[in-house]
């Protein structure tokens, strides 16, 4: 798991620019499916067992990025937009990576920080080359392990697309549902993949595996989840109400299973899910959310213990008969 998380979160991918990381995940998945197409977004969709419910799982690919938007004339320094959350508090002396290979610096002016307008990225090379207006960027940062910590940039949701790529292996493709692992693009802009990958699966039920918050941070926010706890089973979120049925269907599996959980109630965001509940007449969803620290930052932390917990809950919800 360590060294298939690290390929994952190390990889370029801002949103609408998932080419590198989807090829990645296809590598992985592919023996591990009985069929893996690409939709018409992007979204890689593996399919798993036919027959029986079909059951939609999805963590999004795409990481927080920005699109260099304007050149200044005179310095050749780019400002930027930004694509997906990005934090004003954490943005200063933060290196990104641009599409075309180039490595900027992004830098604050004096006095600035409050707006996105105040940060610039230097680009500079000292031969007058430039990137160009209209290229994409992603955060540089290596994965670094501490205990059973592990720290990185984009583990949201690379951390939940290990999940869905372990549960497919456990497996095996044994499954009596036909289960359909997306893995999809431009959540961060409006959860947009799992839209098109729910119209096109038409599932009975479906599964976001995403990352949430945690309340064991000093002065932090308040909520029950935090690292260590096991995975967390979302009761609702901004977009999100889960169903009575489907919370628990989850909180019976880790109790036969003896898999640690953890009740999820996030005041802020929402997930992959709740697209997927609106499509069609309406499709009752979950999720299972792995405790992160520091997100939308290059050092994002999960206990890796969280996610085992988190692979072993899917694995057995698609295991045995879905029956709600």
């Amino acid at each position: 798991m360590k060294e298939l998380t690290k390929k994952l979160v190390e990889c370029w991918g801002p949103p609408g620019y998932e080419h590198r990381i989807r090829e990645m995940i296809h590598d992985e998945a592919r023996g591990l499916a009985d069929e893996i197409w690409t939709d018409g977004l992007g979204n890689l969709i593996c399919r798993v067992g036919s027959g029986g419910v079909k059951a939609l799982v999805a963590a999004h690919m795409d990481e927080i990025g920005l699109m260099a938007n304007y050149q200044e004339p005179e310095s050749g320094y780019l400002r930027f937009s930004s694509l997906g959350g990005l934090r004003n508090d954490t943005l200063n002396g933060n290196r990104v990576l641009f599409e075309d290979g180039t490595i900027g610096v992004i830098a604050v002016q004096n006095g600035g920080g409050k707006s996105l307008g105040d940060f610039y990225i230097d680009v500079q090379d000292g031969n007058g080359s430039a990137t160009r207006v209209g290229q994409p960027a992603g955060f540089m940062r290596e994965m670094q392990l501490r205990g059973e910590r592990i720290v990185a940039k984009s583990l949201d949701d690379r951390i939940g697309c290990v999940v869905a790529i372990e549960a497919m292996r456990k497996l095996d493709r044994s499954t009596p549902n036909e289960c359909y692992f997306a893995f999809t693009v431009q959540e961060e802009v409006g959860l947009r993949g799992a839209k098109t990958a729910a119209q096109g699966v038409q599932p009975d039920i479906g599964i976001a595996i995403d990352v949430t918050g945690s309340g064991d941070e000093i002065r932090g926010r308040k909520m029950l989840v935090k690292l260590g706890g096991g995975a967390a089973i979302k009761v609702q979120d901004p977009g999100l109400v889960v169903p009575v049925a489907i919370k628990n269907w989850m909180i019976a599996r880790c109790e036969a299973d003896g898999i640690p959980y953890q009740l999820e109630l996030l005041a802020g965001g929402t997930t992959d899910a709740s697209a997927i509940q609106l499509t069609q007449a309406g499709v009752p969803s979950g999720c299972i959310s792995i405790p992160t620290r520091y997100l939308h930052t290059t050092s994002e932390t999960v206990d890796m213990g969280d996610a085992r917990a988190c692979i072993d809950l899917l694995t057995g919800l698609l295991a045995n008969p879905i029956e709600l």
